[in-house]
């Protein structure tokens, strides 16, 4: 779901699952990397207030992917260890009871300051879900409702 709001279903198709796409893709201009032994800190201008190095199926800025491949002790950036960065980022957000017990809109409400796609996030100049939308692309890959 995460990966969905982040950057789509169409550059999921298009990408290698999502794990190689850099910030600032669309499907009709894809940027993706091929190197996965570290995250690529490729400062994308998005717009004239507005950069990032966010990269990886969920969208990892660099500086964050750096301090948790140290402490996870991860070995790169291929896709289990961007799983590992995005499961430990739930984690700190005490999302994951919320998840287990179901309460999917809490879950997606206490994550929103990590993913800027997130109904609620209110970063400036970065798009926003609709928890509808969400809540469609999380029972499409399984999840469950309370």
């Amino acid at each position: 779901m995460i990966a969905y709001s982040e950057i789509g279903p169409a550059l999921l198709a298009i990408s290698d699952n999502g794990y190689n796409v850099i910030v600032g893709s669309t499907p009709a201009h894809p940027i993706l990397f091929h190197d996965y032994s570290h995250h690529p800190h490729l400062l994308e201008h998005l717009s004239a207030t507005l950069a990032s190095t966010a990269a990886g199926r969920y969208q990892v800025l660099g500086r964050y992917a750096d301090a948790y491949i140290k402490r996870l002790a991860l070995p790169d950036f291929s896709p289990a260890s961007q799983d590992a960065i995005a499961l430990q980022q739930i984690r700190e957000c005490h999302a994951l009871p919320l998840i287990d017990a179901g309460r999917f809109a809490d879950a997606v409400d206490a994550c929103a300051h990590i993913w800027a796609s997130l109904p609620g996030a209110g970063y400036p100049g970065q798009h926003m879900n609709k928890l509808a939308d969400l809540q469609a692309a999380y029972a499409a890959a399984g999840g469950a409702f309370v």
